[in-house]
Parts: C-alpha cells; sequence; structure tokens
C-alpha cells in the first residue's frame, strides 16, 4: 500500500489511509487515519489523496513541533507537584497512624482533589473509569470494618496509590508527552526527588527570546553571541541542579574561566534575558515577580581568565610584515599576500578590505582612493588615498578579479562576512610563522596609526584616515575634514614596502 490507497470489502470506492506515528497517536486519538476520496476511479484517487495526505502529515509535524519547542521544563513541573502531593500523603498517613478520625475513607483527598488543575479528571479516574482490579480492591477494601485502623492505613494506601496513577493520565494529557516521555514521567513519580531540576531557561524560552530579539533590529551575530550565552548558563544549571538565582550566576562566573572583560559580556547578556523573561514571559514574569535580577551586583576577578587578558595588542614592524607576505608565498596564498599588503598601507579593518571591489576605488580631486562605507561607527565610512606604492598592486588586482572584489575568498560564514576563511588562514600563518596571538590582523590598525603619528601627522588626520571618531565638537559636527590632498600626504608618509 505504498500509494496509501485502499479499497474496503465489497465497496468500490477508494480510501487514502496513514498509519499514525507511536510518538503521535494518543494526541491523534488514533492509530490509522481514514478517509473516503468518494471515487471508484483509481486515476482520480490517486489525485485526490495527495492533499489529504499533506494535510495529515503537516498535523503530525505539528504535534511533534509543539513538543520539540516546550521543551523539557515538563519535568521540574511534575517533579515540584509530585514531592509536594507525597509529603502531604505523608502526613495524612502520620495522622491516620495515630487514628485522627478527620482523614479517614474518601475525605483523606478533599484538599487534594479540590485543586482545579486535577480534580475533574482525578474524580473521573478514581470514581467513574476504575478498572476490573482496582475494582475489586476498592470493593475489598468496602467490605472491611471500617473503624478498625488496618482498615483505615489501607483506605490510605490505596488512595495514594490510586491518586498518583490519575495524576500521571493527567500530565500525559496536560503536557502531550509521547510514549518515551511518559515512561520518563513514571520514573519521576515513582522517585521524584532524583530528577534534577529542568533550567527555566529553556529551549523554547530561548527561541522566542531569538525571535523578540531578531524583531527588534537585533544584529544577527550579536543576537547569536547572547543567546549562546543563555544556552551555556541553562547547560550549567541543568548540570549542576541549580535554581536560577545570584549564587548560581557567580558559580558560573567562577566555572568559565574568562577574562573580566567577557565575564561582564556574560552578565550583560542575562540582564537582557532577565529583562525580556520577566517582562514578556507569563511564568517567569510571576515566579520572579519578587526577585531582584541575579545578574548585577557581581564583582568581577582582577585579572585571571585568559593569560592575554589585559595586554595590549603588538604592532607588526616592517620586517614582520615582510616575513608575514613572504609565508603566505611561500604558501602560494597570494590573495593573503595582498592583505597583508593593504593591511600594512592603510590599516583597515579585515571585513573592511575583503569587500574592497572595482566600485570601491575611486577618483577624488584627480587622485585614487578607497572609498570605504560605513561598517563599524560612521567614522568608519571614509575616502582613503591610495600610497603610491601601492597603485600597481592595485592595479593588478582591479585587471585579475573575477568577481569584482579585489581580495577573493573561498567562504563566507552564515553572518555573510567575507573575511571569516581568509581570516583563520591568516591566524594560521601568523602562528606558523613564530608571531603571539598578541599579533592579529587588527595590529595592523596598530602600525599604521603608530607611523603616522611618528611621521608627525596631527591627531584629527590620523583618526580621519583610519576611521576613528575625532572627538571634539568643533571636528564632529562643524569640520569637513581634510582635503584628500592633504590625506594623500599623510598617508604617503607611510614606510613603502618593496614590490
Amino acid at each position: 500500500m505504498a500509494d496509501n490507497l485502499i479499497q474496503k470489502k465489497g465497496e468500490s470506492t477508494w480510501y487514502v489511509r496513514l498509519a499514525v506515528p507511536a510518538d503521535v497517536q494518543h494526541k491523534l486519538g488514533a492509530k490509522v487515519l481514514i478517509q473516503s476520496l468518494k471515487t471508484g476511479l483509481r486515476k482520480e484517487a490517486m489525485v485526490r489523496r495527495l492533499p489529504v495526505l499533506a494535510e495529515w502529515k503537516a498535523l503530525i509535524q505539528t504535534v511533534r513541533d509543539k513538543r520539540a519547542n516546550r521543551g523539557d521544563e515538563w519535568k521540574g513541573e511534575v517533579a515540584t507537584r509530585i514531592e509536594q502531593y507525597t509529603g502531604q500523603f505523608r502526613e495524612l498517613k502520620r495522622d491516620v497512624a495515630v487514628d485522627d478520625p478527620n482523614p479517614a475513607g474518601y475525605g483523606i483527598l478533599t484538599e487534594l482533589i479540590n485543586n482545579p488543575e486535577f480534580a475533574n479528571s482525578w474524580r473521573q479516574g478514581f470514581y467513574n473509569h476504575i478498572g476490573p482490579e482496582r475494582q475489586i480492591e476498592l470493593e475489598r477494601l468496602k467490605g472491611l470494618p471500617q473503624d478498625d485502623h488496618a482498615t483505615k492505613m489501607a483506605w490510605h494506601a490505596f488512595q495514594q496509590r490510586t491518586f498518583f496513577e490519575d495524576l500521571s493520565k493527567v500530565h500525559t494529557d496536560k503536557y502531550d508527552l509521547a510514549p518515551g516521555e511518559v515512561e520518563t514521567m513514571g520514573e519521576i513519580v515513582a522517585a521524584p526527588k532524583s530528577h534534577k531540576s529542568s533550567s527555566p531557561i529553556t529551549t523554547a524560552r530561548l527561541k522566542t527570546y531569538r525571535e523578540f530579539r531578531e524583531s527588534r533590529g537585533g544584529a544577527p551575530k550579536h543576537v547569536d553571541q547572547q543567546v549562546g550565552k543563555m544556552e551555556r548558563l541553562s547547560e550549567f544549571l541543568k548540570k549542576e541542579s541549580l535554581p536560577l538565582n545570584f549564587d548560581t550566576v557567580d558559580a558560573w562566573l567562577k566555572s568559565l574561566d574568562r577574562a573580566p572583560a567577557t565575564l561582564g559580556q556574560y552578565l550583560m547578556a542575562g540582564t537582557a534575558f532577565w529583562k525580556w523573561a520577566t517582562k514578556y514571559d507569563a511564568a517567569l514574569r510571576e515566579e520572579y515577580k519578587d526577585k531582584v535580577n541575579p545578574f548585577v551586583g557581581h564583582e568581577l576577578p582582577q585579572g585571571g581568565g585568559s593569560e592575554l587578558a589585559g595586554q595590549s595588542r603588538e604592532m607588526y614592524t616592517r620586517d614582520d610584515t615582510l616575513k608575514l607576505r613572504q609565508a603566505a608565498l611561500d604558501n602560494e596564498d597570494k590573495p593573503l599576500a595582498d592583505l597583508i599588503t593593504l593591511g600594512w598601507y592603510t590599516g583597515a579593518r579585515i571585513e573592511e578590505l575583503c569587500r574592497l571591489n572595482k566600485e570601491s576605488v575611486i577618483t577624488v580631486d584627480g587622485i585614487r582612493c578607497f572609498s570605504f562605507p560605513k561598517s563599524k561607527n560612521p567614522s568608519s565610512k571614509r575616502v582613503l588615498p591610495i600610497h603610491p606604492s601601492l597603485l600597481p598592486a592595485i592595479d593588478r588586482l582591479l585587471e585579475d578579479t573575477t568577481d569584482t572584489f579585489l581580495i577573493p575568498t573561498s567562504s563566507h560564514d552564515h553572518y555573510g562576512k567575507r573575511s571569516h576563511a581568509i581570516s583563520k588562514a591568516f591566524g594560521r600563518l601568523r602562528t606558523a610563522a613564530g608571531f603571539s596571538r598578541l599579533h592579529v590582523f587588527h595590529s595592523f590598525r596598530n602600525t599604521v596609526i603608530t607611523g603616522l603619528v611618528r611621521a608627525e601627522v596631527p591627531d584629527p588626520l590620523a583618526k580621519e584616515l583610519v576611521g576613528h571618531r575625532e572627538g571634539t565638537v568643533t571636528h564632529d559636527v562643524y569640520s569637513k575634514g581634510a582635503s584628500t590632498a592633504q590625506k594623500l600626504a599623510a598617508i604617503s608618509k607611510l614606510p613603502a614596502l618593496p614590490a
């Protein structure tokens, strides 16, 4: 029945049939779905079955998606309730043991079954749908002397056992549990204390949080980083079976072994999540309404974390640059060698250089320049004259390009950055050439800025060339910047590399 078509015995009408997967049978209330296609022609039935099958499969996927998105928080809720009810039964048992007349018989569970969440389901299960074994046990208990102490204890045990059996059924329906999850719930009911509390930072909540941040215009990379930090906190809370509070956040920070600045970023990510959760998540808003933000007030360690924490990046000397460029050429990586050359003459960010294309090379006042669009900040949008010694290389790159970009790259990352792969290649080259991790591609900015300062280029002009804000009202608000000729004179003061 690969085509899902059947004909019932004695009928000419075709039906479409689909076996329901075991994990959604309970939710759909059937093991098999069947629907008449109202035709006796097989060819016509083959066409009519398709939308029906599509609808059924979409329904099955919806049920599965709903389970996947709700996460595992139900486990903690079940464990909490089971412990609560077990404690109440324990107290009731003590009352029965001392012959307290009030809790004996059916009245022993009055408080519990009046809980609106479980009342109807429990009463229905206990009184109206008692199975054969439970019915036999119930009749036996009714036939015993009701004033006898042993009978009262037997009633208590029977009611506790049946209550938890019915409670399991209620939870199965409430949380739409799959067969494997029902087994897990049985284990939790049997030993609730053995279950480690799930983190309130659930998969479903993080999905909703991500969608919220994205809808508010959050940069994809920034959103990914903040959500990732909360995923790490959630794993820590689950692993250690800890609640979310100031002490557990403090313990988490200590476990990270990161530099103070990085720990500060983790706390900022936590605060952002906390503000969202206590405002937009109804359950957490209620749970934490009287709680203080656990991500504030932490005294971060001084030092520690990475062995390089707090140390400044090193700059590249002319000899360093020649060594790196030759290493790239020895590796037959001409694009990387060209990128290093561009870094030496411009001090531009690696992504800015990787985005240079034919349209980025312009002529202003008769001077050939790079036009850098806005990237990191408003000042990053700038026109930078091309160093005279760099012009031959630029002409070659313009002639050789196959995709308009001056620096060819093999891949992009999922944020659309062209520099992703070549940045990794530079890191490997730098390490192989014997440079420390304090030498990064960004160090060329240090090199160029230092070179401009030593050439006595005025500070506002140097900042304009590399895309930094000057920082004064006079310059940032009123000045239109240096002329192209002044910029060329300044950039030309950087030492030249051999061709």
